[in-house]
This record gives C-alpha cells, sequence and structure tokens, in this order.
C-alpha cells in the first residue's frame, strides 16, 4: 500500500512538472507575441522588415482566399509535403536496411561508408546543380536533392543502433538454431529501432531544412518557392506567413513522432527500481 501512495504521488508531481514546463512554454510565446505587436504598432521597426501580426494575419487570410500567384496555399503546401515525403519514403526503405547489414557486417560498412561519409557533410546546394543537370528543373531533383539529404543521417543511426544490440541477445538466438536472416529481423530490428525512430526525427528534420532551400532554386510551387518570391516584391507579411508555415508544419512532423516513440517505446531510458 506504502508503495502504491508513492507511485501515486510521483505521478502526481511529474504531471506538475509537465504542466509548468507547458504553462512556461505558453507564456513565452505570450511575451514574444506581445513584443512583437508593441515593437510593430509603435513603429519601433520598419514595417518592410517586420510587419505588424495583424498585416501577417491579413496576408494568411488573402493566400487562403486568392492563393498566391494563381496557385493556392494548400498546392503549395501539398507540392512541399509531397517532395518532403516521397523522399522520406525512399529513405526509409533504402538506409534502413543498408544500414542494418552493414552494421552487421564490418565489410559491408567498409564498401559504402567512405562514400556516404564523403558527400554527407557537403551542403546539399552544392551538389544540387549537378542533380539539375542530370534530371531536370523538375521535381526529379528536388526529390533526388532530399533522399540524399535524408538517406546518410538515417543510415548512420541504423548502422549505430545496430552495432549497439546486446551481444547476448543474438547469441542467445544463435544457441536456439536461429538462421542470420531470422536474427537480423527477429532480433537485431526490434531491438534497434528505438535508435533508429530517433535518427529518423533527425532525418526528417534536415530534409525539411534542404526542402525549403530546394524550392528555392529554379521552383514555380512550394512553401519555399513562395517565400523567396515574396521576398523579391518586399512584401514581407507573405514571408512572415511561410516562415510561420513552415515551422508549424515542421513542428506537427517531429511532434507526430515524438508521439509515436512514447506510446510504442515508453519503456526505453527508463530503469527498474
Amino acid at each position: 500500500m506504502i508503495k502504491k501512495g508513492g507511485c501515486e504521488v510521483d505521478k502526481r508531481l511529474i504531471q506538475k512538472k509537465k504542466l509548468s514546463t507547458v504553462g512556461i512554454s505558453i507564456v513565452s510565446v505570450a511575451l514574444l507575441l506581445i513584443i512583437w505587436t508593441l515593437s510593430t504598432n509603435l513603429k519601433w521597426v520598419d514595417p518592410i522588415f517586420l510587419p505588424t501580426p495583424q498585416s501577417v494575419w491579413d496576408a494568411f487570410l488573402d493566400l487562403v482566399n486568392e492563393g498566391y500567384k494563381g496557385t493556392s496555399l494548400s498546392a503549395n503546401i501539398l507540392s512541399s509535403l509531397y517532395r518532403l515525403f516521397f523522399s522520406l519514403v525512399l529513405a526509409f526503405f533504402t538506409a534502413i536496411p543498408l544500414g542494418i547489414l552493414c552494421g552487421s557486417s564490418k565489410y559491408l560498412l567498409a564498401i559504402f561508408d567512405p562514400i556516404i561519409e564523403f558527400y554527407r557533410p557537403l551542403p546539399p546546394l552544392a551538389y544540387y546543380a549537378l542533380l539539375v543537370l542530370w534530371m531536370g528543373i523538375d521535381d526529379k531533383s528536388k526529390i533526388a536533392l532530399l533522399f540524399l539529404s535524408a538517406f546518410a543521417p538515417l543510415f548512420i543511426a541504423t548502422v549505430s543502433s545496430v552495432q549497439k544490440v546486446p551481444r547476448d541477445r543474438i547469441n542467445g538466438a544463435l544457441t536456439l538454431g536461429a538462421s542470420k536472416w531470422k536474427i537480423l529481423i527477429y532480433v537485431v530490428l526490434p531491438s534497434a529501432f528505438p535508435d533508429i525512430v530517433t535518427g529518423l526525427r533527425t532525418s526528417i528534420g534536415v530534409t525539411y531544412s534542404t526542402l525549403v532551400a530546394a524550392e528555392m532554386v529554379a521552383a514555380t510551387s512550394g512553401i519555399g518557392w513562395m517565400v523567396l518570391d515574396a521576398s523579391k516584391y518586399l512584401r514581407s507579411d507573405i514571408v512572415f506567413v511561410g516562415i510561420i508555415l513552415m515551422g508549424l508544419i515542421a513542428i506537427l512532423l517531429d511532434g507526430v513522432i515524438r508521439l509515436y516513440q512514447h506510446f510504442q517505446f515508453s519503456w526505453v531510458g527508463k530503469q527498474d527500481s
């Protein structure tokens, strides 16, 4: 009974801490909005450089109702998300299997690791020009760029997670007569999957930032294109709308992954007391 009461107290403390952190986040955002509103309405900052929240909201409503240069706001968002998700799916079904194999075999790792480590630090736009020359300026080159951006961090996270799988689990499966393929599928992959999902979060972040850069070069749709085009005409209100939308979409995508981690891998990082 004492133990049960102690657990209830711990749960209450955890809930209070969560509520307090949420409250701090809400206050910080509210203070930022207040400072933004005061500094722009009192003309402390030129509206060309920092528009008022009211003008940003009006620009958002105009984009919702009329679109931007003949393209609706939803179409620009969907165009960006299509490029993002298509490249992420390709990376997911290539980087993870290859990472599992390379994490299990030092010889395969020796083949692929130098290639990936060579292009991984390169700025994506540095080799985007080559992709445009090879594939044209349409979505093919953009998806290829995003695929390469997503592949490297996901591959590295998968290799690292596979190499951290306890050897005792593998030896136990071998003792029970499991084949190497069954060990990879039923032992290595489940053991490494929590870290792989964390690597996926990193991969999404890198790919999303690359998406905006890719749409700013030789594009006619997408949020990044809209922001760049609006900046040419000093439409800072539209630029702010695009930036806020990009930030909210990024938070939503990361939130979905974090929610999946919370429910699927709630035991990760916890020790029996």
